[in-house]
């Protein structure tokens, strides 16, 4: 089976896709294409649904990766690129040809950059964590560090947990609250003292506040789509011992 390589009309003229599950090599509860090295699933079935994934978006591109850990960090993305030991961030940018960025999802928020005139790509991953602490933000600063203009940078907003499939506690609520009274838009009431919280449009606000023109969201749920896409929070709920992830690539063509 092919690997499903969903795209965004905003991001045609540059290389990029919104991977799920499908097309893999995978067996078992991370059955497809799970990337995830830090999953319990054979180190070598990961690498070759990483192999697939590269070839599926940008043949032959090296695959630059970070060790995410839920921050606002960015990464600058050069000629180096660790093979073995990535550096820590949550997001990444570059201006350099055939290099594919890849951010690493399972319900959190994918979301890919692209200045094409600049000639400059983005990749962030963001949490609610990364999302509150600025990760968003600082890649869009990052990218202007490297010729890119606020206001010319097109981004998508790929697969991740809906507000219909994110139950939150009251702490949590306040939690966003506190930071800024309108947050209470993003949040619906959900069965008492909880909340159903939208980080879709969460992330979509703080980019267009943050300056940006076009902003898209693909609308597309990982919990409740178990064939298409990996989800943290699912396979908490059905008591797996572990989870898959999914991958979310942009490069620039040589």
């Amino acid at each position: 089976m092919a690997v499903e390589v969903i795209q965004s009309g905003v991001l045609s003229s540059v290389a990029h896709g919104f991977l799920g599950r499908i097309g893999g090599a995978s067996t078992g509860i991370y059955a497809g294409l799970n990337v995830g090295l830090g999953s319990e699933d054979a180190r070598q079935t990961v690498i070759e649904n990483r192999r697939r994934a590269v070839n599926a978006v940008l043949p032959d591109a090296r695959l630059a990766r970070v060790h995410q850990f839920h921050s606002p960090d960015v990464v600058q993305i050069g000629q180096d690129i660790a093979e073995v030991d990535p550096p820590r961030g949550d997001a990444m940018v570059t201006d350099q040809p055939n290099v594919l960025l890849g951010i690493v999802t399972a319900d959190c928020v994918p979301v890919l950059f692209a200045d094409v005139e600049a000639g400059v790509i983005g990749a962030a991953h963001a949490g609610w964590k990364g999302a509150i602490g600025g990760v968003l933000e600082n890649t869009l600063s990052a990218m202007v560090q490297l010729g890119a203009e606020v206001d010319q940078i097109r981004c998508a907003i790929g697969p991740c947990i809906s507000q219909k499939s994110y139950e939150v506690d009251e702490s949590f609520f306040r939690h966003f609250i506190m930071q800024a009274a309108p947050n209470e838009r993003f949040f619906a009431d959900g069965k008492a003292g909880h909340y159903q919280f939208d980080i879709e449009g969460y992330v979509a606000a703080r980019l267009a506040a943050a300056g940006m023109r076009t902003v898209a969201c693909l609308g597309e749920d990982t919990y409740s789509q178990p064939d298409r896409f990996f989800s943290y929070r699912r396979s908490c709920h059905l008591g797996e011992p572990g989870y898959g992830r999914q991958l979310s690539l942009i490069g620039l063509r040589a």
